[in-house]
Order: C-alpha cells, then sequence, then structure tokens
C-alpha cells in the first residue's frame, strides 16, 4: 500500500458539529483516522445458561420466565417482593446471551418511596434452583441485585447481600390472557417490539447516510484508540515483542486471553526464537511446557504418533524446565471446560510457534505488505495468518483423536480476521509513521464476526427494521463495538444517565 496523499476528514453527520469532546491524537501519531473526531465519545471510565428440561406439571421453561421479564407487554405491572413491597420495572437490563446472570444492570422502584435499585437478574421457575445450578460460589453472579422466580418459597439459600426476591406466578395469574403458548420463544431478544431506548429514539430522525456517518466515525476512534495504545506499548518493549503480546492475546479468544498474553510475557519472543532455532516444533513444545498443558502422563488410547510426539515434546521441556520454573502457567490457569476441540489452546499455541519461530518476524512481514495496495495487503497478511502449519496438529483436534485425512487450519478465517481488525491495522497505523499506512485500507476492513454485542447494540440504535447494509461493513461494525464499550458497558443505570442521547441530540 503506497503512500497516500492527504486525504480531507470525511464530514461529520449533515447539521451535526464534530465532537468537542473526542480524544486528541496520540502525540507524535499522525491522524490516521481522521472521522474520530467526528464521534461523540468519551474516555471508557463462557456461554449458555442452565436451561433445566420440562417437568411433567409445568408447559414453560426458564426461556418462557426470561421472554416475560423482557417484554413489557408480557410482565406484570405489578409486581411484589418477598417482603410485600411493590416493585416496578423502570428497565429489565440487557439479555445477557453469555455465561453469567440472564439480565445485566436491571432498575427497578421497590416500595411506596420508588427507591431505585439497579444490579442483575438471575431467573428460576424455583428459588431453590440458585442453589442446585451453584450460582452461591460462581462470582459472575455477586452482582444479582433480583432473583426472580415463578413459584414463590421460603427465601433462597446463598443470595448475595441485598439480593430481591420476587415471584411471578400469582402476578402472571391475575391477567386473564396470559398463557405461556402464546409466547413465541423465537423472536426473543431481538425480534420483539420492546421501548425504543433514548439513543434509538435521537437516531430515528436521522438519514441513512448520517447513520453510516456515525458508525464509521466511532469505527475509526476505536482504531484510534487502538492504535495509540500500541504506540506507546511499542515505544517501551519494542514492536516485535508487542505484536507477540497481542497475536497470542488474540489466539486466546476472550476465555484464554489473559492466559495467552501472561505466557507472552514469561516467554518473550526474543527468547522464544532463541530457544527453538527456527523449529516449530521445539517452540511449541517451549509454549505448551511454560503454558502447563503437556499431558504429564499419556493415555492408553494415544496411537504410536501422538505418544512419540508428546515425549519428543517432553524431552525438550524437560530439559529446559528450570529456567521457567517460577513462572510456569498450571491448568487451572486455563479455561479447558466447553471448548471446541479446534479452539484448545495446544492447537493455537501450535499456531503461535509457527507464526513467531520463523526467521522473519511477524512486524516485519507486516511492515513490508503495507507497500501493497490494500487489498493485497490485506490478503498477504490473511494468507500467513491462514497458512500457519505445524507437523503434527495440521491433522489432530486433540493429542488423543484420531489423524484427519485433510489438514485442519490452525487459525480460521473468523481469527484471522480478528487479528487483521485489531492487531494488523492499528499496528501499521502506529508504526508507519504516515508512510506506509492509508486510509484507503479502512474501505476494506475485513467484517467482524456477528456477535451478541453486535447484535445488541445494533438493535437498541436502530432497531428491528435496521437495514442490513449498516453492517455489512468492517468499520461500520467496529462502531458499533466502539459505542457499546463507551456507553452500554459501564452504564449500569440501564439508559438512565447515558448521556449518549443527549450528544445525538446536538
Amino acid at each position: 500500500m503506497k503512500a497516500a496523499e492527504q486525504q480531507p476528514a470525511s464530514k461529520a453527520p449533515r447539521g451535526r458539529q464534530p465532537a468537542t469532546n473526542a480524544p486528541e491524537p496520540c502525540s507524535g501519531l499522525p491522524d490516521f483516522f481522521p472521522r474520530a473526531t467526528a464521534y461523540p465519545g468519551i474516555p471508557a471510565a463462557g456461554h449458555l445458561r442452565e436451561r433445566p428440561p420440562l417437568r411433567p406439571e409445568q408447559n414453560f421453561t426458564e426461556r418462557h420466565l426470561q421472554c416475560v421479564w423482557a417484554d413489557a407487554e408480557l410482565r406484570p405491572p405489578a409486581l411484589l417482593t418477598a417482603q410485600g413491597e411493590r416493585a416496578e420495572v423502570e428497565s429489565p437490563g440487557v439479555w445477557n446471551l453469555e455465561a453469567g446472570p440472564d439480565f445485566m444492570g436491571a432498575a427497578l422502584l421497590l416500595g411506596q418511596e420508588r427507591r431505585r435499585v439497579t444490579g442483575d437478574v438471575e431467573i428460576h421457575i424455583h428459588p431453590t434452583d440458585w442453589q442446585a445450578h451453584g450460582h452461591s460460589a460462581d462470582p459472575r453472579y455477586e452482582r444479582v441485585r433480583f432473583h426472580v422466580t415463578f413459584f414463590p418459597a421460603p427465601p433462597a439459600r446463598g443470595l448475595p447481600a441485598g439480593a430481591v426476591e420476587i415471584s411471578l406466578r400469582d402476578a402472571l395469574a391475575a391477567r386473564p390472557r396470559f398463557a405461556f403458548e402464546n409466547i413465541d420463544l423465537t423472536a426473543y431478544p431481538y425480534g420483539f417490539r420492546s421501548a425504543t431506548p433514548p439513543c434509538g429514539a435521537a437516531l430515528h430522525a436521522w438519514t441513512p447516510d448520517d447513520r453510516e456517518a456515525l458508525l464509521a466515525a466511532a469505527g475509526e476512534e476505536r482504531l484510534r484508540r487502538r492504535a495509540e495504545r500500541l504506540a506507546r506499548a511499542m515505544a517501551e518493549r519494542g514492536p516485535e515483542q508487542v505484536v507477540f503480546e497481542e497475536v497470542m492475546a488474540a489466539l486466546g479468544y476472550k476465555h484464554n486471553q489473559a492466559a495467552f498474553r501472561r505466557l507472552a510475557e514469561i516467554v518473550p519472543l526474543a527468547t522464544l526464537r532463541t530457544g527453538a532455532g527456527g523449529d516449530v516444533d521445539l517452540a511449541f513444545a517451549l509454549l505448551a511446557g511454560v503454558a502447563g498443558l503437556l499431558p504429564e502422563q499419556f493415555p492408553a488410547k494415544l496411537d504410536d504418533e501422538a505418544r512419540a510426539a508428546a515425549r519428543r515434546w517432553w524431552d525438550a521441556w524437560w530439559k529446559r524446565r528450570e529456567r521457567f520454573a517460577e513462572g510456569a502457567l498450571t491448568p487451572a490457569h486455563w479455561r479447558l471446560a466447553g471448548l471446541r476441540p479446534l479452539n484448545h489452546p495446544l492447537r493455537r499455541l501450535a499456531a503461535a510457534a509457527a507464526l513467531f519461530a520463523a526467521a522473519r518476524s511477524l512486524p516485519e512481514a507486516w511492515v513490508g505488505w503495507a507497500e501493497q495496495p490494500p487489498g493485497n495487503c490485506l490478503a498477504q497478511a490473511r494468507r500467513q495468518l491462514s497458512a500457519a502449519s505445524h507437523p503434527f496438529w495440521d491433522h489432530r483436534l486433540t493429542l488423543g483423536s484420531k489423524r484427519t485425512a485433510q489438514a485442519v487450519a490452525l487459525i480460521g478465517e473468523a481469527r484471522a480476521d480478528a487479528i487483521l481488525i485489531n492487531d494488523f491495522v492499528p499496528f501499521l497505523a502506529a508504526r508507519s509513521r504516515g508512510t506506509t499506512f492509508a486510509q484507503d485500507l479502512l474501505a476494506q476492513l475485513p467484517v467482524e464476526q456477528d456477535n451478541a454485542v453486535l447484535r445488541a447494540t445494533a438493535f437498541a440504535l436502530f432497531g428491528r427494521d435496521a437495514p442490513n447494509s449498516l453492517l455489512r461493513d468492517g468499520l461500520r461494525r467496529q462502531g458499533l463495538l466502539q459505542i457499546f464499550h463507551d456507553y452500554c458497558l459501564n452504564d449500569r443505570s440501564r439508559c438512565a444517565a447515558c448521556p449518549l442521547p443527549a450528544l445525538l441530540q446536538k
């Protein structure tokens, strides 16, 4: 990608001035993201829930109760706490599609004085399900303030201090037209018509061009902040080590990011390359050994190839273990339960070994490819990530699985695109200092893989009828993520105190 001429900043949405509180670019870092100034940004101040089997006496599940809680048309307006206080739902919270409480950050008005209480919501059929599902010992449930159940019963044991218990049975029975059979479970959480949040109301009159400009501005702001952070880190630790740490964290996904990043600090890139001497298998043995993921005993089911590989890794690690005895990780540092075999840390460590044991460093390759046109630049970087190869793990999903006839990529397309978005492009902006970064690259930014955060934020801003064209652009998807992290993630008031609607109305 050749150095581009200075391009004028894209205009802010028509009739609206760029936000005056947008952060200034990092000192010395060229303004690669001019549209970021139009984003009204403020500095930012595991996954399936239990689904108990249907009991013979019930015609509903917890999913039905979650729909009732989320939908104001289904939820009874008059609820009572276990202490007999009136409970008015100001906001049911954000439906959590991952591990943890069912709804995050609800707001209720309690008692005659209508005191406002906020916190997370966990929904069960029976009050005793709280203990039965092990929530008392799970730190993800420490912020639960509302335990909503169908059946009333004596107080549940093990609830967080101050948690309010609410039963739905009697309130639903008082609604003659209510029936669980009438609930379309497939319409939730995004299909039903909920109350429009203030930000969505503010954006209702905006033109499609204005909406696209807002998301593009927010997307550039997200990349600008990441480039700024990388620039500071590279000034301290050098570009090669920083890229090593960031790519390692990306290979860990969200569940094992911290462990992968810690591993990159214990075994710095210079140490890994010196110790491996360009040997991918030796680099893997060192990473897996320090990670504490090499099996201490070889299962009897291992075939000859797997047994020989495990023995080879142990022999290589055994000679080097003393150097890392104090910092080595243990299996307790890793989350392995519920992972797909394709995402197991051992396969990702094999990918890291292939990427970073090579003679030519990854940052060096990235800077070289940046001299090509944007499309070729991204294609080359993606091709290198997808081509990461290991002689054993290319054909194995687990140590004990059968050898596959066809090679299975160590880094899939979605993970490669995530690295391009979050690491490659910000690295070029932070490293190039205006010589090799071109704005055209942002027009071809890969599209972030669909996830619950993207869907929820798009639904809040644009409603159920938002055009798909808004979400088919990589930069605009980054904008949705930035808006979520700036406003939705830290707004425990559930919109009541969020500054975004006022900013959008200016």
